[in-house]
């Protein structure tokens, strides 16, 4: 693995992207007592200052969601549709710049963040679609005199939470199913990665979508009150979060109060199963795909890798040729394929769970580790095998490009291993034979099951996990489902038919 980085400032084609200030009512506010420096994470360079909005910001984006509902929700769909469209076609027309943005602020490799804007505005273009196509249902009472009938609404103001590992695409597939059915949103970015969320909110400006409609605060030091205002006040109808399972429990504490709807995506520790009879090549190729997209930094990444016994020598070469290709860089170096990771924090858990998984025998393939000569938060991917069951790696989410290789014997102590844990978002499986496929997916306790393919996600499927990964689906038919409340009306008394 090799690689080099130097500071490298990119070259905005439109600058206009580029946001110095919170965007609430149709309007940028940058003032405020106190401020926030966002980061280069490959070189720690400041890249912005921002206004850290005092916790009125909040009350205050929440009171313009809500006049903003009032009229927002009454336009058709039809209406809507081609707002949605609109935006979609601006973040095609501005890829590479909104592209350079996440990679300026997140520290993943450029093609890598092209491949997030692209995904991110294919919501935008499914909701468009999606807008016009929330059906109701005729039903018929037992009451022979009455008729009835149920119609989908939006269900109002919704509070939206995202995590910095995509900044673009944790964005889209909230707010563009909640702007599909009628709703206003009120969106917290991470502190680390909010220039996306504010180049979103220019183009939002752009597509001329109502003030109010879209709005996003920022804060780096008052998250927690802020998370706590959005769940609490009554005017939010519906709050949306991705990020670790610990949070998302007290946020739905939070939300007792209110009763309001949520929607969570939480932790994942997603297995691959990897057996004997899998076309190895295609296995090792989609293990890596998954495993080191965002060099390990995503929810869906393959977390524990199941081999089973008799390839895992044969696997474990063939990944580590792979790995040894990589040209870990400042994500906006065209030679790069790997950036960095967001945070020493980051680093510290995968040194932990290297070190834990070694302390207990596993074997080093590839040893990987930090990378200091290239800049603080740089680090080579690592792949250990025969790493035994008891290590932590299979308990806990490494969230980082630790690439542990499981050895196991058979179908049902593989699925055993798989459903040990208290979460259940993804997981991978590879075999050639369609028995094992189909029985391994339904035995699989996770909301989504990838077989023979490392990268799954699309605008078109339900998204989302089990356990304690969370509740409701993101993107598919089912997405817009979320923003939605369903009324009955009935017709009673009528006349006998004619």
């Amino acid at each position: 693995m090799v690689g080099s980085v130097k500071e490298v400032t990119p070259d905005f084609k439109n600058a206009d992207l580029i946001r110095k200030g919170a965007y609430v009512n149709g309007k940028w506010i940058e003032n405020a007592a106190e401020t926030f420096e966002v980061t280069d994470p490959a070189t720690l360079k400041v890249i912005a200052t921002l206004p850290d909005q005092p916790l009125e910001a909040v009350y205050e984006a929440i009171d313009a969601a809500e006049t903003s509902f009032r009229s927002y929700k009454k336009t058709g769909p039809r209406q809507r549709a081609q707002l949605l469209r609109k935006l979609y076609d601006l973040m095609m027309e501005n890829v590479d710049d909104l592209a350079r943005i996440i990679t300026w602020e997140n520290g993943k490799a450029f093609a890598e963040a092209q491949g997030e804007v692209k995904y991110a505005a294919s919501y935008f273009e499914w909701y468009a679609e999606e807008a016009v196509r929330m059906y109701g249902t005729t039903i018929q009472p037992s009451n022979t005199a009455n008729r009835a009938m149920t119609v989908r609404q939006p269900v109002g103001v919704c509070g939206i939470i995202c995590p910095w590992n995509f900044p673009s695409a944790m964005i889209t597939r909230k707010a563009g199913a909640a702007l599909a059915a009628g709703c206003t949103v009120v969106i917290k970015p991470d502190a680390q990665t909010p220039l996306s969320a504010l180049a979103m909110a220019r183009l939002v400006e752009q597509a001329g979508f109502p003030a109010g409609a879209f709005n996003v605060v920022l804060t780096a030091t008052r998250t927690p009150e802020f998370g706590l205002a959005l769940c609490e006040s009554s005017k939010v109808k519906k709050v949306s979060f991705t990020g670790s399972t610990n949070v998302g429990k007290i946020l739905m504490k939070q939300s007792a109060s209110t009763m309001k709807k949520l929607s969570f995506e939480l932790g994942g520790n997603a297995p691959v199963i990897v057996f004997e009879d899998a076309d190895l090549e295609q296995a090792v190729t989609q293990t890596m795909l998954s495993k080191f997209r965002g060099l390990g930094q995503t929810c869906v990444c393959a977390n524990r890798i199941y081999v089973q016994r008799s390839v895992i020598d044969k696997f474990a070469e063939s990944l580590a040729e792979k790995v040894n290709a990589f040209v870990i860089g400042h994500g906006l170096d065209p030679k790069t394929t790997h950036g960095c990771l967001i945070n020493e924090n980051a680093i510290k858990k995968v040194e932990d769970h290297v070190k834990d998984a070694l302390e207990k025998g596993a074997k080093t393939v590839v040893a990987g580790g930090r990378r200091t000569d290239l800049g603080p938060h740089f680090f080579a991917p690592t792949v250990l095998s025969y790493v035994p069951a008891t290590a932590k790696v299979n308990k806990e989410e490494t969230f980082g490009p630790l690439c542990a290789l499981i050895p196991f014997d058979t179908a049902e102590e593989v699925v055993g291993y798989a459903n040990d844990t208290e979460l259940g978002l993804a997981s991978y499986v590879f075999s050639q034979n369609i028995n094992t496929i189909y029985t391994v997916a339904e035995a699989l306790e996770t909301g989504m099951v990838s077989c023979n393919t490392g990268l799954f996600t699309d605008c078109a499927i339900p998204f989302g996990g089990v356990k304690e990964s969370g509740f409701g689906r993101e993107g598919s038919l089912h997405g817009i489902e979320d923003y939605t409340v369903i009324k009955t009306i009935t017709i009673g008394n009528l006349p006998s038919p004619l």
